[in-house]
């Protein structure tokens, strides 16, 4: 007895599957992205200090991870967002956002941390140094080297803090695929069993 294959069910399994190895083959080729740049960020942690970025830059430009100096001439702006200081407590730092001049992006600088988002910052601009870290707001920060009085550092970013699941994630599409191909041809051999008896 010849065995034949549902048409329609097929092509809706096969799809699946083929599109489930193709995650994961996109996410063993952003895990291999990932490594890279975590080496670029672990090279820059060694390199000379630079001055802070005045001018836009491409994402790929950034110099994230780079020991920087730089100027606040006017703090325009107040923010707070959860983070980490040097005793590894968790609660907020505290970011102010600059101008550096008529040109140019301005700078965020981390100044602190404490345990309170309403903290008294008394910080009023000046010459600052510390490490370039990411910013959701502004793409890069200042965090710095030292705080203000009332305020302890802020922990320093680390390479541990950006996640690099890729290749976990790509271990799960893969078991997904089997698992579907597997559940399938389960499918398809118990239809033909039935197909005998009948």
């Amino acid at each position: 007895m010849t065995r034949k294959l549902p048409i329609i069910p097929t092509i809706v399994v096969a799809g699946a599957v083929a599109i489930m190895i193709g995650l994961g083959v996109w996410q063993l080729q952003r895990a291999k992205w990932k490594e890279g740049l975590l080496a670029q960020y672990a090279a820059a942690e060694k390199l000379v200090p630079i001055a802070y970025p005045t001018l836009p830059m491409r994402d790929a430009q950034l110099p994230l991870f780079r020991h920087a100096t730089g100027i606040c001439l006017k703090p325009v702006g107040r923010r707070t967002v959860p983070g980490e200081g040097v005793s590894g407590e968790p609660g907020f730092v505290h970011i102010i956002d600059c101008s550096t001049g008529a040109e140019g992006p301005g700078m965020s600088v981390a100044v602190g941390w404490s345990k309170d988002p309403n903290a008294k910052v008394s910080w009023s601009g000046g010459p600052v140094s510390g490490i370039i870290a990411p910013d959701n707001k502004t793409r890069i920060r200042l965090v710095a080297a030292s705080a203000p009085p009332g305020l302890e550092t802020v922990a320093p970013p680390t390479l541990a803090s950006i996640s690099n699941n890729h290749r976990s994630y790509a271990f799960q599409w893969f078991a997904f695929a089997g698992i579907a191909a597997l559940i399938y041809g389960l499918a398809l051999r118990l239809r033909w069993k039935k197909e005998q008896k009948a």
